[in-house]
């Protein structure tokens, strides 16, 4: 059985998904991208700044789903330019103290909304 989550304190969903999937004691979150989730607008014009809102969006989720970053253990990153590799990986590293998760990083030519990153990933509860 699945159980969807769904919070106010992280972005509404854009499209027919949810902002996560709870399945045997695992959460599936969905990408999140850097939107303001009172406002719905996109937070910062650099990748560094849209990395940190990227994350706090991902906590609130998890929060919801009852984890949190300590027990995730895959992500996917997606940047619209693989030379914002660095500010990304360092806004990411401090979002995970130890034992970081499995990870792939990949540049992709468009994100929704023209964003510069976007991250996805997968957790215990």
């Amino acid at each position: 059985m699945k159980k969807r989550v769904s919070t106010t304190t992280a972005p509404a969903a854009i499209g027919p998904y949810s902002q996560a999937i709870i399945h045997n004691g695992l959460v599936y979150c969905s990408g999140q991208i850097p939107l303001d989730p009172e406002t719905m607008t996109i937070v910062g014009e650099d990748a560094t700044t849209q990395a940190i809102q990227v994350m706090k969006n991902l906590n609130e989720v998890l929060k919801e789903a009852g984890s949190d970053f300590s027990k995730v253990i895959k992500c996917s990153i997606f940047l619209d330019d693989m030379g914002d590799f660095g500010k990304v990986n360092e806004v990411y590293g401090s979002f995970f103290e130890a034992d970081p998760p499995a990870r792939e990083t990949v540049a992709v030519q468009t994100l929704p909304k023209e964003v510069l990153v976007e991250i996805s990933c997968i957790a215990y509860i």
